[in-house]
């Protein structure tokens, strides 16, 4: 039998109520000031209680608070039954931190949400983010006991809970502490799906007051004649007519529901004149550095890779942000000023023209990594980026070197030699004479003097790229800047 499909309005429902069941919160900030009760309301002291009653080492406790307060707890992730966040302990990778909670039943939260909506003043303290000590510990308890916590962390620690996991605890009591929605999504309901319900159950507990205070009538069905060109009037109410359609001189009816006018909804969705838009942002001096993530077992992906695509990606957007507001400064210009032809804003230009994969990929490795040493991370980068794309670790770590002398440009030059025309080239032979400096034979666009290990190759950009190798063993690598002045340049080669 197949499956019948998934309307797109009932999609949209399912993913506007999965993103309601999950809920990021950025780090804290660091608490500074008294170092006394860590929770300011009494569900977020009731939830430490739960926290501290179990816990086998103080010394941990306390360790952990310490961890919290000082902002070593980054970005915390909550869903039902789930609190996640990387804690930076004393090693450079974060460690996973994780706390467990059960879920209410179906049953406990029907029980729950019909307790709120009887008291309409419940509803009104958690909307003002307050949690009402009535509801918190009645039927339902929403509130851990002891045991009810349930911590894990990627650390190797084995204590319960370790520091790590501890921490995350007390960052979590200040969550509390300003939305106690935050409980009731760990128990397994985000706070617009509960609103929608309570709204529900509202609307039904009125109708049925209404219907219970509701006089019982036997009068038959009331006819009117039908106003002209309408349609007669039928009904069991006398509410069915208004004051308003009642003869002039006679009474109006008994009092009823007075029919409030409507818009249309044409009316409603025409558009109309909007406000602009505030002014964007200043873009900031430099990219900003994700997090570290954590290096726990299992992962579905590398998270050294995953850090490296990211610090690449922030560069990307940062250099791009920063071209397109020099290609479009706030001069104080009207908004007609500089538009395209064909509407809108001119287009800006890329600063990341695509590139073949060998390429980029040595584009990554130079500017994500920017530090000219070998170290053990840079030697692993460069042995994976050489399996992946065919070629040595040494080819890799030339070509690296090259992008940073160059960009596309350098690496070019590395890979292939050009015949470039009279001019530039031929002259600066004779300005490398008159200096006083060695005579280095042409060749191509190269300069080369093979004894002393030093070569000048001439690029497209008229610029100069300084090479050096051993003595005799024409294995050349790029060394230093380019620079416009072949004088200049190898006066660098030379003091090297």
């Amino acid at each position: 039998m197949t499956p019948r499909p998934v309307s797109g309005r009932a999609a949209a429902a399912d993913r506007l109520a999965r993103a309601d069941r999950s809920r990021t919160f950025p780090p804290l900030p660091v608490r500074t000031g008294a170092r006394g009760l860590f929770a300011e309301s009494w569900w977020g002291s009731a939830w430490l209680d739960a926290l501290e009653t179990t816990a086998l080492d103080s010394a941990r406790l306390a360790r952990g608070r310490t961890y919290a307060r000082d902002g070593h707890v980054d970005t915390i992730n909550v869903t039902p039954g789930r609190i996640v966040a990387t804690v930076r302990g004393s090693r450079p990778r974060p460690y996973s931190a994780e706390i467990r909670i059960g879920t209410l039943t179906d049953q406990e939260w029907d029980g729950l949400l019909e307790a709120i909506a009887a008291e309409p003043a419940q509803l009104t303290a958690l909307l003002a983010k307050k949690l009402p000590q009535a509801l918190a510990e009645g039927g339902v308890h929403l509130l851990p006991g002891p045991g009810d916590l349930v911590p894990r962390c990627s650390c190797p620690d084995h204590g319960r809970p370790c520091k790590h996991a501890a921490a995350l605890c007390f960052q979590v009591a200040r969550l509390l502490d300003t939305d106690p929605f935050v409980l009731l999504l760990m128990r397994g309901r985000g706070e617009r799906e509960l609103l929608d319900d309570l709204s529900r159950r509202n609307a039904a507990l009125t109708a049925r007051e209404a219907r219970a205070h509701r006089p019982v009538t036997t009068e038959p069905p009331l006819h009117r004649p039908a106003p002209e060109g309408g349609i007669p009037r039928t009904g069991t109410a006398p509410s069915a007519v208004t004051a308003a359609d009642a003869a002039p001189g006679e009474p109006g009816e008994a009092a009823g529901p007075q029919v409030l006018p409507g818009v249309l909804a044409r009316a409603a969705l025409a558009d109309r004149p909007r406000p602009p838009l505030p002014p964007p942002l200043p873009v900031p001096s430099r990219p900003g550095h994700p997090p570290a993530l954590p290096d726990a077992d299992h992962l579905p992906f590398d998270p050294a890779a995953l850090e490296f695509l990211a610090v690449d990606a922030a560069a990307r957007a940062h250099a791009c942000v920063s071209a397109a507001g020099a290609a479009c400064p706030g001069d104080g210009r009207s908004p007609e000023s500089g538009r395209h032809p064909g509407g809108g804003r001119p287009p800006v230009p890329s600063p990341f023209p695509a590139l073949p994969v060998w390429e980029d990929a040595v584009r990554l490795a130079a500017t994500a990594h920017p530090t000219a040493g070998l170290t053990s991370a840079t030697r692993a980068l460069y042995r994976d980026l050489a399996a992946a794309t065919g070629r040595t670790t040494t080819d890799v770590a030339r070509s690296v070197a090259a992008w940073r002398q160059g960009g596309p440009e350098g690496l070019a030059l590395l890979e292939a030699a050009w015949n470039p025309p009279a001019g530039d080239f031929d002259r600066a032979r004779s300005a490398l004479l008159a200096a006083d400096l060695p005579a280095l034979r042409p060749r191509h666009n190269h300069l080369t003097d093979a004894e002393r290990g030093i070569q000048l190759r001439f690029g497209h950009d008229h610029r100069w790229y300084p090479y050096e190798s051993e003595p005799g063993a024409e294995d050349w690598w790029p060394t230093g800047p380019a620079d416009p002045d072949p004088v200049g340049a190898l006066t660098t080669l030379l003091a090297r």
